[in-house]
Formats: C-alpha cells, structure tokens, sequence
C-alpha cells in the first residue's frame, strides 16, 4: 500500500513539470502566477499522500491546509499587485 502512494506522488510530482516550465518561462506575470498556482495545488496533494505514507495524516493535513491557505493569499496579492503596474 505505501508503494502505492509514493508512486502517486512521483506521478503527480512528475505531472507538475509543465507547471514549472510555465512559472520559469512565462511570457507574462498572470501565466507565471497560474503555474505557481498549479504547482502548489499538486504539491498540496502529495503532501496529503506522504501523510498516508507516514501515518501521519493528521499532522500532514494540516501542514497541506496552511500550505493551500498561504499560497491561496500570495497569489491574490501578486496577481492585484501586477494588475495594479502600468503597462509599456
């Protein structure tokens, strides 16, 4: 069973690569800011399977939820903080 879960995140790890191109090569803030988007959403949920792995899901989970949460906000603030830039 715990095999199972470590591949799931190895696959979902590996299913965030285009995320991470997305954030480094982004042409533009607002595709940055939706590939760190993606990027915490699927390491969120791999924290919640290495919860499982470890038997720790309880602790896991709340890390995950304050992971979400802080991420959630950051990226509110980016995405007004560049909406509010004027443009060349």
């Amino acid at each position: 069973m715990t095999a199972t879960f470590v591949g799931a995140a190895v696959l979902l790890l590996l299913l965030g690569l285009p995320y991470l191109y997305r954030l480094a090569a982004g042409p533009t803030p607002f595709d940055r800011i939706l590939g760190l988007n993606g990027l915490t959403s699927k390491t969120t949920v791999v924290l919640v399977l290495l919860g499982m792995v470890f038997e720790r899901l309880d602790m896991f989970v709340d890390i995950a939820l304050g992971y979400a949460l802080l991420s959630f906000v950051s990226s509110l603030a980016a995405a007004r903080y560049f909406e509010r830039l004027p443009r060349a």
